[in-house]
């Protein structure tokens, strides 16, 4: 039997320092995938991340003491399923870095907390009523002015072909992060959060050598520190991701995440030269509002239902 994750004393600002560190890290590591994308295949930038990224991992286990009992699972098999749909969102996302703007990039990719509402819907059974379906709605149509212009080349537009693969390249990452989410809070009702991390770092890795056969190349010295280093920033921003969760509720800290738009906006104009266009701006004011709309019911929700155990625990 798995021992279940402890619970600590909130401390928001921490928790929200913890995210915005994930994001940085991040959107950094994006930026070292699409710099090396020139020549290496997603699959084997997945690799690099999994495998370079397992060290950092293991050692954030051993400081926490879970070294010899936090890697116990009682389901192996959901492990797997959800380091499958984990890593072909991994693997979606390095390929759209070589196809699109790293903005544009990310912007596609906030789909994926509008999504993971339909998704738990659809397979945990949880309600969804008219307010949250107004959001995601907002948000699917934010995600489809961001991506309108690369997909008028199904229409018999002038737009480059590559770019429009893409975009629906991006939109499927998102998909499957989405689904992912899914299968991770299903883990963690029986799973300690570090099984969780620890296995999906390993099928990662392991899945990832699938696609040996699809073209790896050799990289060089320049490639193979940017495809490292991106693996040890992934480490270091799955563990600040995973602490930022500990300090303070989803509801809090889920915001912070749109400051991503902001560095990759920056790093794709400075590193890039990357100009973000006005309909992708507008889009992702519509994505972000969608997003806030849905965190802000969702935390409106978990404090009625927390008034409402308090008002049926029987008093002393």
């Amino acid at each position: 039997m798995t021992t279940p994750p402890k619970l600590v004393r909130s401390k928001p600002l921490k928790a929200i320092l913890f995210k915005l560190g994930a994001v940085t890290m991040f959107i950094v590591m994006a930026s070292l995938i699409k710099i090396a994308s020139e020549r290496v295949p997603a699959g084997e930038a997945v690799f690099f991340r999994a495998f370079f990224g397992l060290p950092i991992v293991l050692g954030w286990i051993a400081v926490r003491g879970e070294l010899r009992t936090g890697l116990k699972t009682d389901n192996p098999l959901g492990h797997f399923w959800r380091g499958l749909v984990g890593v072909t969102a991994m693997g979606l996302g390095f390929s759209a870095l070589g196809l699109l703007p790293l903005s544009e990039v990310k912007a596609i990719q906030y789909a994926q907390p509008v999504l993971v509402v339909v998704f738990a819907a659809m397979f945990l059974g949880e309600v969804v009523r008219a307010f949250r379906l107004t959001a995601v709605a907002l948000g699917l149509t934010g995600v489809l002015i961001i991506m309108w212009p690369r997909l008028t080349v199904l229409s018999g537009g002038d737009a480059d072909p590559l770019l429009a693969l893409g975009a629906i390249v991006a939109f499927g990452s998102a998909v499957m992060a989405g689904l992912a989410h899914v299968f991770v809070r299903k883990l963690t009702m029986t799973e300690p959060t570090s099984a969780i991390v620890f296995w999906f770092s390993v099928t990662s890795a392991s899945l990832s050598l699938l696609t040996i056969p699809f073209g790896w190349v050799m990289p060089t010295p320049q490639e193979a520190m940017l495809l490292i280093g991106a693996g040890l920033l992934g480490g270091v921003g799955q563990i600040f991701l995973t602490s930022s969760y500990r300090y303070a509720d989803a509801s809090i800290v889920a915001p912070f995440e749109y400051s991503s738009i902001l560095l990759a906006v920056g790093i794709g104009y400075f590193v890039f030269a990357e100009v973000p266009t006005w309909p992708m701006m507008f889009g992702i004011a519509l994505i972000i509002c969608a997003g806030v709309l849905i965190i802000w019911r969702e935390r409106k929700l978990g404090l009625e239902r927390a008034k409402g155990r308090k008002v049926m625990t029987p008093q002393g």
